[in-house]
């Protein structure tokens, strides 16, 4: 039997399915939990706390299986009226007026009002008890309120507890990327070879969203095996296409696909920034500064990355840069690009500044306001 009759004194968030081994070692520990109250995954409920919060701190160190910790300071009646006035006494003196706030729910049950309107209860609550504004995405405090069928838990913590893909110091790479064009030479052999890898190689450009894939031989191949080269590579983008639209908030850009013969497109996009890929080069870490003068502000920059063949060794005089991005490793077909791609944007990172722009691209559980 549940014992929300009995208030908690904190709450632990596990990963589904482990919420009996976290309350097993939370009893190693010499206190009482409830795995799974009410039936909802992924929680634990503790009891018998003697100090919150320094028990909450043994869990985090000592329980791997918690995920989150949070000490529960208010129990009330799952009411979006209870809640905000409980709320709003749980802000006053330990939210700023100088500081921002975010309220953050997660409702589990059946009840007659949405995660929405008890932020919006709570928010305008704590924003006239405390003066302190309202920031969603990077607050200074968080009231979390987690709603057990009947009951609503109230916890308050720093805004830095939260995890988020994107935070200010990072710079979305895909606004890098987009500028990119990768240039690679066909996989050509047996044709369920080349469908295969076309297939894996379609999937990485898409995955960074490149400016395009310019598909470059040298010189004739045998029609069928670019066909089914080709007809890899779309199917390959396609796929990561459409898993990109439902995972992102963001609008996503399908990668564009041309054909053109490898020493044709050097001489047709002289003037352009052009980086070959082949272990001839010099360390990437090394070529960083000569890296960040090639691309900055340039509109495309052409990334030239071989296939069984090496890129043919007079592209070498026209390149800006020859780099090699793992010395002493032969990279296979299928990942010389998207290693490419990583090694540019870790070291160009910190030197992007203002050219990204920041966004979040994460899902999130309940609601917020």
């Amino acid at each position: 039997m549940s014992q929300l009759a009995e208030e908690p004194c904190l709450l632990v968030k596990t990963s589904l399915g482990m919420e009996r081994v976290a309350a097993a070692r939370i009893e190693e520990l010499g206190l009482r939990a409830e795995p799974s109250p009410r039936g909802f995954r992924g929680l634990v409920l503790v009891y018998g706390c003697s100090d919150p919060a320094s028990d909450a701190r043994r869990i985090e160190g000592e329980v791997v299986e918690a995920d989150r910790v949070f000490v529960v300071e208010r129990v009330v009646r799952a009411d979006p009226g209870e809640i905000a006035r409980a709320a709003a006494e749980l802000a006053k003196g330990r939210i700023g007026p100088g500081e921002c706030f975010a309220v953050r729910t997660v409702r589990r049950g059946r009840h007659g009002f949405t995660s929405i309107d008890v932020n919006v209860a709570a928010g305008d609550a704590v924003r006239r008890a405390t003066g302190a504004c309202v920031n969603l995405t990077y607050p200074d405090k968080v009231v979390g309120i987690e709603i057990i069928a009947d009951k609503a838990l109230l916890t308050l913590y720093p805004g830095t507890l939260e995890w988020r893909k994107m935070r200010p110091g990072k710079n979305p790479l895909y606004r890098l990327y987009r500028r990119v064009a990768v240039v690679q030479m066909p996989y050509l052999g047996p044709l369920d070879a080349c469908r295969n890898m076309g297939v894996r190689i379609g999937r990485e450009v898409q995955n960074f969203e490149v400016r395009e894939l310019v598909v470059a031989p040298a010189g004739p191949v045998r029609a069928r095996e670019l066909y089914e080269f080709l007809g890899g590579v779309f199917e390959g983008i396609e796929s990561r296409f459409r898993v990109q639209e439902k995972s992102y908030h963001r609008r996503v850009e399908r990668v564009q696909v041309l054909v053109q013969d490898i020493h044709q497109l050097v001489r047709d996009r002289r003037g352009e920034p052009i980086i070959v890929l082949e272990p001839e080069g010099e360390p990437v870490s090394r070529v960083a500064d000569e890296l960040w003068r090639v691309v900055r502000g340039r509109r495309r920059v052409n990334i030239l990355v071989g296939s069984r063949e090496g890129i043919p060794l007079g592209i070498y005089r026209y390149a800006d840069l020859v780099v090699d991005i793992a010395p002493g490793i032969t990279l296979s077909t299928e990942y010389a690009a998207a290693a490419a791609l990583i090694a540019l944007g870790t070291v160009l990172h910190d030197r992007l500044g203002g050219e990204g722009e920041s966004g979040d691209t994460s899902g999130g559980e309940g609601g917020e306001a």
